[in-house]
């Protein structure tokens, strides 16, 4: 779990969040994240299940939220908890959710606070899953799932990997930094998370390239990845099939129920990229891919002194967005595919950013170019974001300052009435 600022917001916008808490071994996770929110300066209440004190204890919660910790409608009566937790929430956020909490929600039982406090909610309430892959699967559990997205709750897809036991599959809790940014962003905005992109497949790119040079160095560049993987996130959150090409990036966990392609160089970025384009409904280049390499790779480290290079020769990478293009013009690709391009621009004497960003979009050809302005902490190795949205219909739209995520969900907004039909 990565730090998160002990400085709070502001009071006015200090949020109340509800994290329930169900009676799952993932339960101990859900510590990480009352922490992350406590520490954003959100004013925490948990709210577990009997059982979820059977894995961590009472002390525990009330701890890390500062708050006293209650499973029964009966306690602290006066001040009707089982109906003011959830009419004040800003969010609920109930992680891990287990078959058992989800069939009861969604068969609107309120046998304990947790149950309660779900029906008098009038917030964003999202349910995390964590169970066995076969309890996931059961159609009694994909019913319920379904039944609580039709109601507008966020149901989260789960991660695959290694759960109770031996066992491994889909049903992992997803990682409480991951939880926590799809928390912080529906405190951002509340219908971000939208099944609206079901039945599309979506590859995305994300983070540098590294072009080596010798078996010690590379040329590369500052990209963290960060937000190529909330693109991949959410629009796996918003229903999508994501493959995400993974380039150089700083240490971010695998986003859930994505599937990752790992690469290093640009070429190995292009290959990946046209061969799963095929079939694809839309490509969002979002990496940050290197526009030479060095022309020649040294079998040994270079050393400094006698037989050091004066200069090193430089050959122009391929453009894989406007290969993209003209794979699809060409019929290589479908012709209602979608492409999206990223464009990392800075002004100068000739222009500012905004007029190489439409040089650029012209250039490639594609349907959508988000632009960001770097330098000066922007862009690059921040959580943050901020710029521009241009299409291919001359249509200009400013991308207000927030997280990335923020940034992710407004690029799929764009993107979304540019796909082709759900087949």
């Amino acid at each position: 779990m990565s730090a998160h600022t002990v400085d709070g917001p502001a009071e006015s916008a200090r949020r109340r969040v509800v994290v329930g808490v169900a009676g799952g071994i993932a339960a101990y996770k859900s510590c990480a994240l009352i922490r992350a929110l406590t520490e954003s300066g959100h004013q925490v209440r948990v709210v577990p299940t009997e059982s979820a004190l059977e894995f961590v204890g009472r002390a525990t919660f009330e701890a890390l939220s500062g708050n006293p910790v209650h499973t029964g409608v009966f306690t602290d009566v006066p001040q009707v908890p089982h109906v003011r937790l959830g009419q004040e929430a800003d969010l609920v956020v109930v992680a891990p959710a287990t078959a058992d909490l989800m069939a009861r929600a969604a068969t609107g039982r309120a046998d304990d606070l947790l149950t309660a406090t779900l029906l008098t909610a009038r917030c964003p309430v999202m349910f995390v899953p964590a169970m066995h892959t076969e309890m996931w699967e059961h159609p009694a559990t994909v019913e319920n799932v379904a039944t609580l997205r039709r109601r507008g709750n966020v149901v989260v897809e789960p991660a695959s990997g290694r759960l109770t036991g031996k066992d491994t599959g889909a049903g992992r809790l997803p990682e409480p930094d991951e939880i926590f940014a799809l928390a912080a962003l529906l405190l951002e905005r509340a219908d971000a998370l939208p099944r609206d992109l079901e039945g599309r497949r979506l590859v995305i790119s994300a983070g540098g390239t590294r072009e080596p040079l010798d078996p010690v160095r590379f040329l590369g560049n500052r990209s963290s990845g960060k937000q190529g993987y909330a693109l991949a996130r959410l629009a796996a959150q918003r229903g999508a099939d994501v493959t995400l090409v993974a380039g150089a990036v700083a240490g971010l966990d695998d986003p859930a129920a994505v599937d990752v392609v790992r690469v290093q160089t640009a070429a190995q970025m292009g290959d990946a990229v046209t061969a799963l384009a095929a079939g694809a409904d839309a490509v969002i280049m979002s990496a940050a891919v290197a526009d030479f390499r060095p022309t020649t790779l040294a079998a040994s480290k270079i050393k400094k002194g006698a037989g050091e290079p004066d200069t090193i020769p430089l050959t122009k990478n391929d453009d894989i967005l406007a290969g993209l293009v003209k794979a699809r013009a060409e019929g290589d690709l479908a012709a209602d595919t979608a492409i999206v391009g990223f464009a990392a621009e800075t002004g100068d004497e000739q222009g500012d950013v905004l007029t190489y960003a439409r040089e650029k979009l012209a250039r490639k050809g594609c349907d959508l170019l988000v632009v960001n302005a770097v330098g000066d902490g922007k862009a690059f190795e921040v959580d943050n974001n901020d710029g521009w949205l241009l299409s291919a219909d001359g249509s200009e739209t400013a991308l207000a300052h927030g997280s990335k995520a923020l940034m992710a969900s407004r690029v799929l907004d764009a993107l979304r009435p540019l796909l082709p039909p759900a087949g």
